[in-house]
């Protein structure tokens, strides 16, 4: 029998959320429209920031993207929002901006796992069976 028909262990049997991960993300989406008016302010900013590094190929695909360059992500949206505070003359404190910091964080590690997840640059199970066939 080759060896290359043989199936690694991990792939014997269907991997449990493949039929579900179609409602599973509608409700994620639901879930993030219920989001308070700030979060969904920085959500859109995340979403255009993702939206210029979202290609075949991006850091966003890796499989262990870069801590650092998702940091360098964060910071680049925070510094967006600030540029804004201050062109409408707001006064925001450090701790609030340190709060914003850290959802902005949140929220974008939220958005690439639903990117990585619903996008054709995933790599599906199926695929991988196909692949030890």
């Amino acid at each position: 029998m080759p060896r290359e028909n043989i199936l690694p262990f991990y792939m014997i049997y269907p991997l449990p959320l493949t039929g579900q991960e179609e409602a599973m993300m509608r409700d994620l989406e639901y879930m993030q429209q219920l989001y308070p008016a700030d979060a969904k302010k920085y959500q859109k900013k995340i979403a255009t920031a993702l939206d210029a590094i979202d290609y075949e190929g991006s850091m966003l695909y890796d499989e262990y993207p870069c801590r650092w360059q998702m940091h360098r992500l964060c910071q680049s949206v925070v510094a967006v929002l600030r540029r804004e505070s201050q062109d409408k003359k707001e006064e925001i404190s450090a701790e609030k901006w340190a709060w914003i910091e850290e959802m902005v964080q949140i929220l974008l590690y939220y958005e690439v796992y639903k990117r990585r997840h619903t996008n054709k640059n995933r790599i599906k199970p199926v695929e991988l069976f196909e692949k030890y066939r």
